[in-house]
C-alpha cells in the first residue's frame, strides 16, 4: 500500500501554546510499564523515538491492593510527570474503568469477592461477572478478575479518591481503560449485565422500572429494554464525566482520556460505551478499535476491512469535533512472510490521513513496538508535518451523511449496513463528504444530506431536518423517511436503499464491485466541487481546508494489485516545499503551496500490471 498526501498548507515550526495547551490533539504515543526506579529511563527513550505523549501502566485503581493502598504507586507517578516535565514531554497514567484484579487471589487475604461481592456485576441470573485465567489473556494463574457496577457507592468514593489523589502528582492524564459493562466475556455477550442490587435501583428511580422484571431482554422493539439500553449508555458517560471533574477539581489541566473497543458497531450497545456519548465527556478516546466482521491487524487486513476502518475513523472524527481522536491499532503480531515496518508504516498513514493520533504498538500489547527504527521514523516525519494532519480540518462544500445514534442503537443491522455501504460509495466515487450527528446538525450547510435507513429520529432532530430543506438543502433518505418532511423534489426516497445494496456486494466482490459505486445514489447528490480526483476506488481521498487551504489527503492502496508503485508527482506552483519520507514501497509526500491553482498527477506503474495513473485537480 502506497500513501500519498498532498498538503496544502504552512511548513512547521517550533510548537505554539495551542500545541501544548491541547497537547492530546499532537500526540505520538508509545507506551510503557512504569517500575519504582525507571521514570528518566522511560522519558530517555520516548525521547530517542520521538515519542510525545507517554502512557504508563502502573495499576492505582485496577489491582486490588493498590487500590486499597496507592502510595507506593503515587511516587512513581509523581517521579515520572516530573521527568516528563523536565524535556517538554507529556505523560498519561493507565487507570482500569470498572474492572478490577487481585493477583494470587487464592493467597491473599483480601480480595473483591472476599470484602464486597456486593459491587460486582451480575447476569439476571445473579451470577457474578468474577474471571479466572482463561477468561482473557491478561488474567494470570490465580488470579481474580471481577468487573464492579458502577453504581457501588463504597466503591465509587475510593475509586475517585485514588483519581484525585493520581491527579495531584502532576501527572498530564489519566487513561481510563474498559470502563464497561461486562458482556464481552465468553457466556456473557448476551446477558444485557448488570442486574446487581446497586444497578437495579439506581435504574428503578430514573425509569420507575425494574430491570429484572419490566425488561424484555433483547428486544429491540420493547420501551423497557430501549431504556434499559439509554440508561446503561448514560451510565457509563456519567462515571467517565465523574472522573474527569473529580481530576480537574485537583489539577486543572489534566485531561482524561477514555480506551474504548467498540467503535460506530453493535458492540458500543451490548457494552454500553457509545463513544458518540462518550466524546463531551473526556478530552479524547483511544480507540482501540475492532470489528466483529473485519480483520484489526494491518498486516492481515484485506481491502474491504481498510476501508471499513477508514469509515469507522472519519466517523470518530466527526463525533470528536475539537477534541483528538487515538487510535490504538496493531501492525503485526508474528504472521509468518510479515513486514513488521511496512505494516507500521501502512497503518500509521492509514490513521494521520483522518486527522487522528497514531499509537505504535507490538502485537496486541500496548507498550514496545515491532521495529523501534521504523518508530523513529514514523515520529520524526510525523512530528514535523504535525500541524497539517491535526489542525482542525474544515469542509469545503460536502455532502452530508448523517450517523444516528439511536437508530444504531435500536436498529443496529440495518442503520450500519446502509450507513457503512453509503459512506464507502462516495469514498470509492471520490466524493467529498462531512459526516453529519445530531449535535453537527444544526450547523451543517451542505446543498445534500443523505440519511442511510435512519428509522428514529428526536423531535429537535426533526426540525432541524425541516429547517435544512426549507433553506435548499436536498434531504435523501434510504429505505425509510422518519423524519415526517413531506416528499418534493427537495425530499427524496430511495428504496431499495441503494448503500446496503452496494455493502452487500462488496463483501461478495469487493474487486468489482468497488469500480460501481451506485449511481442512483450519486447521481441524486447536490454539491459544488473546489477538487476533482481521477483514480480508481482503490485509492481514498479525504478533503478539507486547513490553516485557511485546499487539503486533499489522498491514500493509495493495494500495492499487491499493482506490484511495487512509482509515484511521480510534478506541481505547477509558484512556490512549493517538497518533504520525502519513507523510503522502500511506502512513500509518504507532503507539499506545501500559496498558488492559487494546483495541478497534480500521479502514475503507478509496474512491468507486470502496466500503468494507471491519477490526477488531482483543483483551484483555492
Amino acid at each position: 500500500m502506497i500513501l500519498v498526501l498532498l498538503l496544502l498548507s504552512a511548513p512547521s515550526v517550533s510548537k505554539t501554546q495551542e500545541e501544548i495547551e491541547h497537547w492530546t490533539n499532537f500526540v505520538r504515543i508509545g507506551g510503557y510499564g512504569l517500575e519504582d526506579d525507571n521514570a528518566d529511563a522511560i522519558v530517555r527513550e520516548a525521547q530517542l523515538s520521538h515519542v510525545y505523549g507517554m502512557e504508563a501502566d502502573v495499576f492505582v485503581v485496577g489491582r486490588y491492593p493498590n487500590f486499597l493502598d496507592p502510595r507506593k504507586s503515587l511516587s512513581s507517578i509523581h517521579a515520572l510527570a516530573e521527568a516528563a516535565h523536565k524535556v517538554g514531554n507529556k505523560a498519561f497514567i493507565y487507570m482500569a474503568g470498572t474492572e478490577c484484579i487481585t493477583p494470587n487471589a487464592d493467597k491473599a487475604a483480601h480480595t473483591v469477592m472476599k470484602d464486597h461481592p456486593e459491587w460486582v456485576q451480575r447476569k439476571v441470573t445473579g451470577e457474578p461477572a468474577v474471571f479466572h485465567s482463561g477468561a482473557a489473556f491478561w488474567i494470570e494463574p490465580g488470579d481474580e478478575d471481577v468487573w464492579i457496577s458502577p453504581y457501588a457507592p463504597d466503591w465509587r468514593k475510593t475509586y475517585m479518591e485514588r483519581v484525585r489523589q493520581v491527579a495531584a502528582t502532576g501527572i498530564d492524564g489519566l487513561y481510563v481503560d474498559v470502563p464497561y459493562w461486562m458482556t464481552h466475556f465468553d457466556g456473557w455477550e448476551n446477558s444485557w449485565a448488570s442486574f446487581d442490587d446497586f444497578t437495579v435501583a439506581a435504574f428503578r428511580a430514573k425509569s420507575s422500572l425494574d430491570a429484572r422484571k419490566d425488561v424484555k431482554l433483547g428486544n429491540f422493539e420493547d420501551a423497557g429494554f430501549r431504556a434499559w439500553i439509554d440508561f446503561r449508555i448514560e451510565t457509563i458517560r456519567e462515571f467517565l464525566g465523574d472522573i474527569s471533574q473529580n481530576a480537574r477539581a485537583v489539577n486543572p489541566q489534566i485531561k482524561t482520556i477514555a480506551e474504548i473497543y467498540p467503535g460506530i458497531e453493535d458492540p458500543a450497545v451490548r457494552l454500553g460505551a457509545d463513544v458518540y456519548s462518550l466524546y463531551p465527556a473526556v478530552d479524547a478516546i483511544a480507540h482501540e478499535y475492532d470489528f466483529e466482521d473485519g480483520e484489526s491487524l494491518a498486516s492481515a487486513r484485506t481491502q474491504l476491512d481498510w476501508f471499513l476502518y477508514q469509515v469507522g475513523m472519519i466517523t470518530f472524527r466527526a463525533f470528536a469535533q475539537e477534541k483528538a481522536t487515538w487510535i490504538l491499532n496493531y501492525s503485526w503480531d508474528g504472521d509468518k512472510g510479515g513486514n513488521p515496518p511496512y505494516a507500521m508504516k501502512n497503518l500509521a498513514m492509514s490513521v494521520i490521513i483522518t486527522g487522528a493520533n497514531f499509537w505504535d504498538a507490538p502485537g496486541h500489547e500496548m507498550a514496545g513496538s515491532n521495529d523501534m527504527a521504523t518508530r523513529k521514523q514514523i515520529f520524526e516525519w510525523i512530528g514535523r508535518k504535525q500541524r497539517i494532519f491535526f489542525s482542525p480540518r474544515s469542509p469545503l462544500h460536502p455532502v452530508g451523511v448523517y450517523f444516528s445514534p439511536k437508530s444504531r442503537d435500536y436498529h443496529g443491522k440495518d442503520f450500519l449496513s446502509s450507513y457503512r455501504g453509503t459512506v464507502l460509495a462516495l469514498l470509492h466515487a471520490h466524493r467529498d463528504f462531512q459526516v453529519v450527528t445530531p449535535r453537527t446538525l444544526p450547523d451543517f450547510h451542505g446543498e445534500s444530506l443523505v440519511l442511510p435507513s435512519v428509522s428514529v429520529l428526536s423531535e429537535s432532530e426533526k426540525q432541524s431536518l425541516q429547517a435544512l430543506q426549507a433553506n435548499g438543502t436536498r434531504l435523501i433518505f434510504t429505505e425509510i423517511n422518519a423524519s415526517g418532511v413531506p416528499g418534493s423534489t427537495n425530499t427524496l426516497l430511495l428504496d431499495p436503499d441503494p448503500g446496503k445494496a452496494y455493502f452487500a456486494a462488496l463483501k461478495k466482490d469487493f474487486s468489482t464491485s468497488s469500480r460501481r459505486p451506485p449511481a442512483e445514489l450519486l447521481d441524486v447528490l447536490r454539491g459544488k466541487t473546489e477538487i476533482e480526483l481521477y483514480a480508481p476506488p482503490t485509492v481514498a481521498a479525504h478533503f478539507g481546508i486547513v490553516q485557511g487551504n485546499l487539503c486533499p489527503h489522498r491514500r493509495r492502496r493495494f500495492a499487491c494489485e499493482f506490484g511495487p508503485i512509482l509515484a511521480t508527482i510534478w506541481c505547477t506552483c509558484r512556490s512549493w516545499e517538497r518533504s520525502e519520507s519513507y523510503t522502500g514501497r511506502s512513500t509518504a509526500t507532503a507539499w506545501s503551496s500559496r498558488s492559487q491553482r494546483l495541478s497534480v498527477a500521479l502514475q503507478s506503474g509496474s512491468k507486470d500490471k502496466g500503468e494507471r495513473s491519477s490526477k488531482v485537480r483543483g483551484g483555492m
